[in-house]
């Protein structure tokens, strides 16, 4: 018999074999033993999620006459055949490659005849996103009037492309990125039914790689399986994924750490001439460093809580003689890094300039020893000489001066006393710029901004991994057909998007091919987000009360011109029209 891939042999056949999906296998199990399905339901999700293999198990259990607790029997000849895909009333389709209007009326005509087997005739279109707009508007009259005893299935990865008259009229579930612990038990449970032993550190570099794909995960562990058939090694995982070792990553660190550039190198070098990718080198770097600013702020040593590392003393102990500000430095340079070797095919140069970069950084205050913490008040204490005072003696006279003149000219500095006397914004003390806020606020619509916020999650998807989680927690908050306001909690963070030009070319490529346009970004703090709203609120109704004010002016003598016309029509009452002459 021909050999089956490890994905395709393990493929999930009842609901309670599916990984990390337990809200949406719950959910169908109910409609199914409650005799309500829905006559159409949308899944998407990343790959390797189950979505291809739910929308199978729903067709087997909505059909299978042994159905129990909304689970199928998958003994029956309906489930024997639905599995192996020869039940002519459960009809697998693959968008990408019958995307035309032709095969979706072609559907549309067959959903009419009753299923001549099971209960339902069941559609299952996968990559539905690859219809033409035309086959979806073919689709979308028999989704509005579906027939009797017919049940679509649509799976996507992309469900921004798919409009949004087929999402209303669907039941769409979101399959999430499954957990590596979900995927390190369904590895474990394959290998121990076929009895093959393996190392616990080779599962979790699987599942790491992975990235949430259980058919990912299960392509990689058949690949050891070819490369060493009766043990799974670490080393062997290493090999295949190009991952790098937690010993390496914590000598690397603390080479940086103590500024020495030439084990560093050396270090890198050495890895490079291994073979190890080094896209992923820069991403495990980038994940060590954000597993340890974690394990630095919370003290927790739950697996679950890191990334890449995996808690032990050294990784504890590296933890606290590194200082946090370098951390966040590691994860700019080698975020930056990320982007150019996108575009380079000298990935070495941009690694090597990378680390020497932060071996050879300016020691801070913060990162100083004890002693030269101390020492340091001291010694610029004897530096400052009578010749210093004096100056800052009369820099504090000229300031004095220039207080006083602008107390006599009524509080109004001149721009050069002003440009003199104003204190700068403290390091980090991000302002927003109101003007373009308020210009936004000016033009803002409820409608741009349920648009925005209805792509945002897959705006957040296509970024790297450091542009991800600058903006993780940011919030769009008013939009107008040209711009966008972002809320930030931090500063910090504002600073950090408002500098990189390209997460701005990243987001705005991506909304120009969603919602076919190209916004500005404008970024404010949650500290001065209301500030801002309330102040545009209060010049608007400022600006409606001066108005109001002078209709008021232009309307003082209607009045009396009502008066006077009341007094002109009395006396053509008594007199008559040919006697009253009327002179203005």
């Amino acid at each position: 018999m021909t050999y089956q891939a490890l994905y395709r042999v393990w493929r999930p056949q009842t609901f309670k074999d599916v990984s990390g999906q337990s809200m949406i296998t719950q959910t169908l199990q109910n409609a199914i033993r409650q005799g309500t399905p829905s006559h159409a339901y949308l899944f998407t999700g990343p790959r390797g999620t189950g979505k291809t293999s739910v929308a199978k198990i729903f067709s087997k259990a909505i059909n299978c006459p042994n159905s129990t607790d909304g689970e199928p029997c998958n003994e029956c000849a309906i489930c024997q055949q639905i599995t192996d895909g020869s039940l002519g009333d459960v009809i697998e389709i693959d968008a990408a490659s019958n995307n035309g209007v032709e095969e979706i009326r072609d559907i549309r005509e067959k959903a009419n005849y009753a299923p001549t087997q099971a209960k339902y005739k069941v559609y299952i279109i996968d990559e539905v996103h690859m219809l033409s707009m035309g086959a979806f508007n073919a689709l979308l009259k028999t989704l509005e009037e579906p027939p009797k005893n017919v049940v679509f299935l649509l799976a996507t990865t992309e469900p921004h492309k798919i409009p949004l008259t087929i999402i209303s009229r669907t039941q769409r579930f979101d399959f999430r990125r499954i957990s590596q612990e979900d995927i390190i038990n369904r590895m474990e449970y394959i290998l121990e039914e076929q009895g093959i032993e393996y190392e616990e550190d080779a599962l979790l570099l699987i599942a790491k790689a992975a990235e949430g794909g259980m058919r990912d995960g299960l392509s990689i562990l058949d690949q050891a399986l070819s490369f060493h058939d009766d043990k799974i090694l670490t080393e062997d995982i290493q090999r295949i994924t190009g991952s790098v070792t937690q010993d390496l990553l914590e000598d690397y660190l603390e080479a940086l750490t103590e500024q020495n550039t030439k084990v560093a190198l050396n270090l890198l070098q050495n890895l490079l001439a291994e073979g190890k990718d080094a896209g992923r080198f820069v991403e495990d770097v980038i994940l060590f460093a954000r597993d340890m600013l974690l394990y630095q702020n919370t003290n927790e040593q739950t697996p679950s809580l890191f990334k890449t590392a995996k808690f032990s003393d050294e990784f504890a102990t590296l933890a606290s003689n590194i200082p946090e500000d370098f951390l966040y430095d590691v994860i700019r340079v080698f975020n930056d890094t990320q982007q150019e070797l996108r575009l380079s095919n000298h990935a070495e140069v941009y690694l090597e300039v990378a680390t020497i970069k932060l071996a050879q950084r300016e020691v801070t205050a913060e990162e100083a020893p004890e002693e030269d913490a101390i020492a340091a008040p001291a010694e610029q204490m004897a530096a400052v000489s009578n010749e210093d005072i004096k100056k800052l003696q009369e820099e504090l006279l000229s300031v004095k001066s220039e207080l006083t003149a602008i107390k006599e000219n009524g509080g109004a500095p001149n721009q050069k006393s002003a440009k003199k006397v104003a204190p700068k914004n403290p390091a980090g003390n991000f302002k927003a710029d109101r003007n373009a806020v308020y210009k936004v606020l000016s033009e803002a619509t409820h409608e741009d901004l349920r648009e925005i916020k209805s792509v945002w999650v897959d705006v957040l998807d296509v970024l790297e991994v450091g542009q991800k989680a600058l903006l993780n927690n940011s919030e769009p908050v008013a939009a107008s057909p040209e711009a966008l306001v972002i809320k930030f909690q931090y500063g910090i963070l504002c600073e950090r998007a408002q500098a990189d030009e390209t997460l701005h070319q990243t987001v705005n490529d991506y909304l120009e091919k969603v919602i076919n346009k190209r916004i500005d970004l404008v970024y404010v703090t949650s500290q001065e987000w209301p500030e801002v709203r309330q102040d545009y609120i209060n010049q608007m109704k400022e600006k409606d009360t001066s108005d109001n004010d002078e209709t008021n002016e232009n309307s003082k003598d209607q009045p009396s011109e009502k008066k006077e016309d009341e007094v002109v029509s009395k006396a053509v009452e008594f007199f008559g029209e040919d006697v009253v002459e009327i002179i203005d």
